[in-house]
Order: C-alpha cells, then sequence, then structure tokens
C-alpha cells in the first residue's frame, strides 16, 4: 500500500505565542531579537543572517497563521519491518506579504505538523507586490509586479498580474498559497502533474520567490 493521500487542506492552525522571558536563543540573530535590538521581520530579513529558530518568527510576526495543505502517509520495508511516518505540508503567513512553506515527517500527524511549520517559519520570505497590470494602474499592492515563473517537478506555474477586483485566477492550491501571502488578484497558467499538491504548491511559492530575485530599475 503507496501512497495513501488525505487531503486536510481546511485545517487551520492558531498563532503559536512565545513567552520571551523563558525563551533562550541560539543564535546570534535570536540574540538580537531578544534583546529588541531586530524589532521587525524586515529588519530581520536584511540582517545577512539566516533565520535558524522559529521563535523568531512568533516574535516578530504574532499574527502569523499556519494552514495544513497535505498530509501522506508513507511506508518504508527495513529489516525489522514495515515503518509508516506521515508528511505534513504546512504554509504559513500573515495574509500581507510573508509567506514559508515547509514538510515535516513522524510517526504521528501532529509532531508531523509541527516540524512542517517550523520548517515554513525558518524559511519565510517577504514577497514583493505591486500593480503590475496595465488594465488597472491603481498603485495598490494588490497583485504581483510583473510576470513571474516557479517550477518544482513537473509543475510550471506562470503568475501574471491583474486589474483590482479580479480575483485569484487560480486552482484551489494555488489560491490557498497566494491567499496566505497577501496576493489579492492575479491570473496564473500551469502545466504538468498540478493534481499533486506538493510540486503545485512549491511551484506557486517558487514563483512567489521570483519577485524578490528580478532586479526592479526605477525609471
Amino acid at each position: 500500500m503507496r501512497g495513501k493521500k488525505r487531503d486536510d487542506g481546511r485545517r487551520k492552525r492558531e498563532p503559536r505565542t512565545v513567552n520571551v522571558v523563558e525563551w533562550m536563543p541560539k543564535t546570534r540573530l535570536g540574540q538580537l531579537v531578544k534583546d529588541g535590538q531586530i524589532t521587525t521581520m524586515d529588519e530581520a530579513l536584511r540582517s545577512g543572517f539566516v533565520i535558524r529558530e522559529a521563535e523568531i518568527v512568533d516574535v516578530l510576526l504574532p499574527d502569523l497563521r499556519e494552514e495544513v495543505i497535505d498530509i501522506n502517509m508513507v511506508q518504508r520495508m527495513t529489516d525489522s519491518g514495515r515503518r509508516v511516518k506521515f508528511r505534513a505540508t504546512v504554509i504559513v503567513g500573515n495574509g500581507d506579504g510573508f509567506i514559508g512553506i515547509g514538510q515535516g515527517k513522524d510517526a504521528q500527524v501532529g509532531p508531523a505538523i509541527r516540524k512542517a511549520v517550523n520548517a515554513g517559519k525558518r524559511g519565510i520570505l517577504h514577497v514583493r507586490r505591486g500593480c503590475g497590470s496595465w488594465e488597472c494602474g491603481c498603485g495598490e499592492a494588490h497583485t504581483v509586479p510583473f510576470e513571474v515563473q516557479g517550477k518544482s517537478g513537473s509543475v510550471v506555474v506562470v503568475l501574471k498580474p491583474a486589474p483590482k477586483g479580479l480575483g485569484l485566477v487560480a486552482g484551489e492550491t494555488a489560491r490557498k498559497v497566494m491567499e496566505i501571502a497577501g496576493i489579492k488578484d492575479v491570473w496564473t497558467y500551469s502545466e504538468g502533474r498540478t493534481r499533486t499538491t506538493l510540486n503545485f504548491a512549491k511551484a506557486t511559492y517558487d514563483a512567489l520567490q521570483q519577485t524578490l530575485t528580478t532586479r526592479v530599475v526605477e525609471v
């Protein structure tokens, strides 16, 4: 029995709060956050330090939401017998530009979800938003600033700027990723095995990440 799959996309988790007094940072960035020298997530991302502690994100983004988009049971045969684990995929974000995606494996569903949440927080990024549609020109940050493309496995996702009020013209998985990232309007094109939830979510995340790697020249 392989790949028995269950979609838990509707499951949302409450934000986690951190007791700053009890938290003992293990990294330089964590110490700066606890001491109050870094007070925003943008400052943490620009500091040059890698985020290695999920508590950093809990402190700087207390309103972060967590949503499970996929839970998959995986099995492996060993000399001692069959071993079963659960692989959880979770997206985290605050609906205002910050988003992360993570995976976690464990023998139980709960710990697998927690590992995935922590992985998503450690890989969080601030996507660039804008009003890149020639049909709009409102100047508000409601869509992607320009066309971007992301890829994961066989799945390719293209995001195109859309006018305000259009909504998210995308598949269910891609729509969840963009909603939690704060994208309100977008045209999308996708190809490949989009029924693979994990690759579809990763390709969408990769496309959003391209908004940061593309250089913008002020005219």
